[in-house]
């Protein structure tokens, strides 16, 4: 009796109120999925584009609704484009390895390049280099608040081209923690702190291939269709190109985000001398000198190599494996360090390329680009008018799974110019700041409790109105170089 009663609470868990709402989410979005994307006859697309639409819009919905995780979001689309799409004799696939394309992404190349930099980003939090060079950094630029804000935007905007922009903004808030819990709950200039290192942090991982996941998917999503004979080569984009089109555009939109908090936040006081100023963020760990040189050294050869591609050829993906081998070789990674490493976005990379696979193949891009106003639209117009559309979904969910949705579609619209103009609709996902769940960084230093909702609202709408023409531009002029 008593394991008849231990049983049917089990089974009345269920149905607590957080698992009721995660079960009426997940059947809501598929019905809408069911009534969008099969039930209707759509003229011209064919069965497998049909269930592929399915699969997209049900997988939008539960990004937007966050009704399971969003790396469960991107292994449950994978799932079912195996099994409704992968299935020889259904309604796409006709060989019994036809479904062996949907999980083919997860060996994809931009894998392999966001790995190895996961493994630098470990390496120089274990041995504290992290910490030393955010430390002498900020200090360089002395003690007043308009300065400070430029030392802390610069040093978070490096930092997250190579990092993880949640570890970034995390270990910047810890920072600069001892002088944020010093001053006044209305202090003024901790708000423009903070928001300093939110703008850093989303702003900057624009920078590389490897800063943001957007970015990943966009040179993964490109490499595709190179790869696949839809495009030329030379639309592909490597690391140092995608610098070129990014970095520029990134540093024009910090010094605006930067002018922005001196005139909103700082005021008269922008050049004074911060009283008490004090930071520390803890020491960092001891670590055999040894250790610090070899992840030095791993740093610099490896994005010397990265930036150098261009000119001795190597592949950037091969480059990666430098990080990999040399810091687990040496022992400065370990195993218990690579269990650590953020497998979920590389599997969420992985579940974008896939989704954005089935889009491709089952002809599904080309129909939905055709239901689009685009006619009579410019190039430049149609960059801007998607950029936007990134920005605003990309408030509301996460910038990955932004990216996987509308990149595929971009590129399909952009056949008449050139591919690599999906670049700037790349970056546009990492400039939603209206909310503090738009991404990480603005949930870190939201939860500093120094933060209004208004103050993110501010600052989101001046990089939402003012980065898509910044990238757009900028790259549409940087391409005869690149």
């Amino acid at each position: 009796m008593p394991q008849t009663r231990r049983q049917a609470r089990r089974i009345l868990g269920l149905f607590e109120t957080s698992h009721l709402w995660t079960i009426t989410t997940m059947a809501a979005c598929a019905l809408v999925a069911w009534a969008a994307a099969v039930w209707p006859e759509h003229e011209g697309l064919t069965d497998g584009g049909r269930w592929a639409l399915f699969i997209l819009v049900l997988s939008a919905g539960l990004w937007v609704t966050e009704a399971i995780p969003a790396v469960a979001v991107s292994l449950l689309a994978i799932g079912l484009e195996i099994a409704i799409l992968g299935r020889p004799g259904g309604v796409f696939a006709t060989g019994p390895k036809d479904w062996e394309m949907f999980i083919e992404p997860w060996g994809s190349s931009l894998i392999w390049l966001f790995f190895g930099g996961f493994c630098l980003a470990a390496a120089a939090e274990k041995t504290g280099l992290d910490r030393w060079l955010a430390l002498r950094a900020v200090g360089f630029f002395g003690d007043k608040p308009a300065m400070l804000l430029v030392g802390v935007m610069s040093i978070t905007a490096v930092l997250s081209m190579f990092m993880s922009n949640t570890a970034t903004a995390t270990l910047m808030v810890a920072v600069f923690g001892p002088l944020i819990v010093s001053r006044p709950v209305d202090d003024r200039f901790v708000k423009a702190l903070l928001l300093a290192i939110a703008f850093g942090a989303n702003v900057g991982g624009m920078g590389t291939v490897i800063g943001t996941p957007p970015n990943a998917i966009a040179a993964g999503v490109l490499s595709e269709a190179v790869g696949s004979g839809a495009m030329p080569p030379e639309h592909g984009v490597d690391f140092a190109q995608w610098m070129i089109l990014a970095v520029p555009p990134a540093a024009l939109i910090l010094v605006l985000s930067w002018g922005y908090l001196t005139a909103a936040y700082l005021g008269g006081a922008a050049f004074k001398p911060v009283e008490n100023l004090s930071f520390g963020g803890g020491k960092p760990p001891v670590v055999p000198p040894l250790r610090q040189v070899i992840v030095v050294g791993t740093f610099v050869a490896t994005i010397g190599m990265w930036i150098t591609s261009p000119w001795h050829g190597i592949p950037t993906t091969v480059v990666s494996f430098i990080p990999i081998c040399v810091l687990t070789s040496t022992g400065v990674l370990l195993g218990d360090d690579l269990r650590t490493l953020s497998w979920d976005i590389l599997l969420m990379i992985a579940g974008g390329l896939s989704l954005g696979v089935a889009i491709a193949e089952t002809g599904l891009a080309d129909w939905l680009v055709a239901q689009l106003p685009l006619e009579g639209l410019s190039p430049m117009a149609m960059v801007l008018g998607f950029g936007f559309l990134t920005v605003v979904l990309s408030n509301l969910m996460s910038n990955t799974a932004t990216a996987n949705i509308v990149l595929p579609l971009a590129l399909a619209a952009t056949t008449s110019i050139d591919g690599r103009l999906v670049v700037p609709i790349a970056l546009c996902a990492s400039l939603a700041m209206c909310l503090a769940i738009s991404t990480p960084p603005n949930a870190i230093v939201y939860g500093a409790k120094r933060l209004t909702a208004r103050d993110l609202l501010l600052a989101g709408l001046l990089t939402g109105l003012v980065g898509p023409p910044v990238a757009a531009f900028w790259c549409q002029f940087a391409l005869r170089w690149v």
